[in-house]
């Protein structure tokens, strides 16, 4: 049953949006650990709860193993097995901490649903970056467009999360014993919260500026199976130029997807110095995805590059190989962009040698994009999920986020979807508008209140053209981040601990 609950958060997350649903099936995750009558009976209860949300929300995952992993049927399910199974841990930790803390007469009543809060978030919270970090599907996205939404931009995502933990647990005492005011109090509490949340619209600290930018963003849709195949390099660079011309002289900005360049940036030289002059010729800056690598030192990093003008009044386009007005991707990809004990690894099998699987690290914090006097803060692929390092590299100045993709691994499943839905939370909890590039889809325009503006279908060649309006000032979870919630959680771990003892 609660297997059958975990996978029912699925539909929770885009393209199905039931956002209501985590509330009750989270509750039922609470109603278990409350009957359970020893802690490995609470253990088994997340875990089990883990292996139906993680193994059907992200199923999408075993496209790219099946499909482009070199492995047979049985290894390719064992090893989404594997990965299911070890972000399945996180809930039944969240389930142990609830339950060991809870197990106590004085921890029951109305702190029992922070403890629980508490528990889940800090479960997450070490979900989003041990071994690197794999926070997909946590259940505050499931709030983007609807119920909790509106405190996005003074908690975050991970403080939605907490409150919707928190929800679920009011919910849950619904079904357990004690007297009927006890149990209805928390939860016309919990209405009430969600109710009033379109109300925090004033609080969110943005508004709208008197600026736009004309953006255009080319979607090339190139067969992931194509994208190294060295006789399809002049083809594709020469798509998207085919593509990106008619638009030249009508964009401030024009935005090409990750690697969507897929020569060696010292292989690329006369193909890039040609296209930094025609962007400079017609007075825009275009940002593209390349690969770089240095052979004297066998490094290689996943870049953005800016190529015509950087500055408005600039006298001539300011590419050159090396130059520094570049983002290198930081949060790389496990298996995907490294390969963790790859000495062992590698000779596996061929999922673990994949093309491009042995990348270097950019910095964590890293200069915002500079392109025609408009600064963009970029997010490669998978690191639009990470909302800390996005808020580390955020500024006064910034303002776009970006970030560029190719989840043609993926093929036609939930994946993209789902991570578009994560763009789309980044631009609520920060107030800014987010620009996503992809190679087939889904590229689209955000607002910084996180609805789309306008997206590209996916699986074509096509071009977004958009004027985007900008947006001034600062929320408040761009000022404080994960902090406050992190010393409530702290706090209430530290009341539930001393209640516990004595």
């Amino acid at each position: 049953m609660l297997a059958a609950a975990g996978a029912l958060n699925t539909l929770a997350f885009t393209p199905f949006t039931l956002w209501w649903l985590p509330f009750f099936t989270l509750a039922l995750l609470v109603i278990a650990i409350h009957h359970a009558r020893h802690w490995r009976q609470a253990l088994l209860a997340g875990f089990c709860f883990g292996l139906g949300w993680f193994g059907v929300g992200i199923s999408w995952v075993h496209v790219s193993i099946d499909q482009f992993g070199g492995l047979p049927l049985i290894a390719s399910l064992g090893l989404m097995a594997l990965l299911v199974a070890y972000l399945a841990l996180f809930p039944a930790l969240a389930a142990i901490l609830s339950y060991w803390l809870s197990n106590t007469a004085r921890n029951t009543g109305y702190f029992s649903l922070l403890i629980f809060a508490a528990s889940w978030t800090t479960a997450e919270w070490l979900r989003s970056f041990f071994l690197t970090g794999f926070p997909w599907l946590s259940l505050g996205y499931s709030q983007t467009s609807a119920g909790l939404a509106a405190y996005a931009p003074l908690i975050g995502e991970t403080g939605i999360t907490f409150m919707l933990a928190t929800v679920a647990a009011a919910l849950a005492r619904l079904y357990l014993p004690g007297a009927v005011i006890k149990r209805v109090t928390p939860v016309v509490l919990a209405a009430l919260v969600i109710a009033t949340a379109p109300l925090l619209d004033s609080l969110r600290g943005w508004q709208y500026s008197d600026r736009s930018v004309n953006v255009v963003m080319i979607q090339g849709n190139i067969k992931q199976a194509l994208r190294w195949q060295p006789e399809q390099e002049w083809p594709t660079m020469l798509k998207y130029l085919d593509l990106t011309r008619p638009h030249f002289s009508t964009a401030d900005i024009i935005i090409w997807p990750e690697a969507a360049i897929p020569q060696l940036e010292p292989l690329a030289e006369v193909f890039l110095d040609n296209l930094n002059k025609a962007a400079f010729y017609n007075n825009t800056a275009l940002i593209t995805g390349i690969l770089d690598y240095h052979s004297a030192t066998e490094q290689a990093w996943n870049n953005l590059i800016v190529l015509g003008k950087d500055r408005a009044s600039a006298t001539e386009g300011h590419y050159f190989y090396g130059h520094a007005n570049r983002f290198s991707k930081h949060h790389l990809l496990p298996v995907g962009e490294f390969v963790p004990f790859e000495n062992w690894l590698r000779a596996l099998a061929p999922i673990f040698d994949l093309p491009m699987s042995s990348f270097s690290r950019g910095s964590y914090v890293q200069p915002n994009l500079l392109a025609n006097d408009y600064q963009l803060l970029s997010a490669i692929c998978f690191e639009i999920a990470f909302p800390r390092q996005i808020r580390a590299n955020l500024t006064n100045q910034t303002d776009f986020i970006l970030t560029v993709s190719n989840d043609a691994w993926f093929g036609d499943s939930i994946g993209p979807h789902q991570h578009l839905q994560i763009a789309r939370m980044r631009a609520r909890e920060f107030g800014k508008p987010v620009l996503r590039a992809t190679n087939n889809g889904i590229t689209a325009t955000i607002n910084p209140d996180g609805s789309v503006r306008q997206r590209l279908p996916q699986f074509q060649e096509a071009v977004l053209s958009d004027t985007v309006p900008l947006s001034a000032g600062r929320t408040g979870y761009a000022r404080f981040g994960d902090w406050p919630l992190a010393l409530c959680c702290l706090l209430i771990f530290v009341l539930a601990g001393l209640r516990r003892s004595y």
